[in-house]
């Protein structure tokens, strides 16, 4: 159920008020929504900021990770002074400072399939930003099961990609896309990535979820999103549901 805003609120969320295809209801829809963050590494640290700051009422943010000196050239909320300490605790600590409208928990573990089919079915949407296959498929497993809404972000030298899912059985699922290539051989580790292609890629991922839960434009539903940082360049392809999908088809 929508929350009412409070004559605070829609002063301090005047400018999405002022966007006719927002408006009230559209803000209302936020603050009383819920979004599941699993990953708080780049694509995390530049998602997590928007959602807080548009007033998405409740995020969790989880990821089993401590911070390293290598993260701090593109884990935006971390800070010199948090290397050795758990992500997701120090960004709660500073996503709080932001929005004291948004209930912010932090949930510093691996999640295991059984705990994904538990949690998922809490949220309005997840946000997946984690950095394997494994995980990713075994989060839109989840999703599908549930019938939650997923944002599939990822970026690793000057690319990264942008997707999203509305897992109500008539459009394809990440596992339709991810059956087509195998586990990524490098990671950020062993590959590199420029700094701002995880803001980008992140900022991407608020964008959609605010557009789902928000119900404005047209998500990118169907569609897989592709940037090029060396180019400046977008391209957009369309992902078409596999009726024979392990997960989401017909037969699963």
């Amino acid at each position: 159920m929508a929350k009412e805003l409070t004559t605070a609120q829609a002063m301090r969320y005047s400018r999405h008020l002022m966007l006719p295809q927002l408006d009230i209801d559209g803000q209302e829809a936020l603050l009383a929504a819920s979004v599941l963050v699993v990953g708080m590494g780049g694509l995390g640290c530049a998602a997590a900021p928007y959602l807080v700051t548009s007033g998405i009422g409740n995020i969790t943010l989880v990821d089993h990770d401590t911070i390293d000196s290598s993260n701090l050239q593109r884990q935006i909320l971390y800070r010199e002074a948090d290397i050795g300490h758990s992500k997701v605790q120090q960004a709660a600590a500073s996503l709080r400072q932001l929005n004291s409208d948004t209930t912010i928990t932090a949930l510093q573990q691996r999640l295991s399939t059984a705990d994904l089919a538990q949690l998922v079915p809490q949220y309005s949407l997840v946000l997946d930003c984690t950095d394997n296959l494994a995980t990713r498929n075994a989060i839109n497993a989840a999703c599908v099961n549930a019938k939650v809404p997923l944002v599939s972000g990822a970026a690793i030298r000057f690319e990264g990609q942008v997707a999203s899912f509305t897992m109500q059985g008539d459009g394809a699922c990440y596992h339709c896309l991810s059956q087509l290539f195998g586990e990524q051989q490098l990671s950020c580790m062993e590959a590199g990535i420029l700094s701002p292609v995880v803001g980008v890629i992140g900022a991407m991922q608020a964008l959609e979820a605010v557009k789902i839960i928000a119900g404005v434009g047209s998500p990118l539903y169907g569609k897989l999103q592709l940037f090029d940082a060396l180019s400046g360049q977008w391209r957009q392809f369309s992902l078409n549901k596999d009726p024979l999908c392990s997960v989401c088809g017909s037969d699963k």
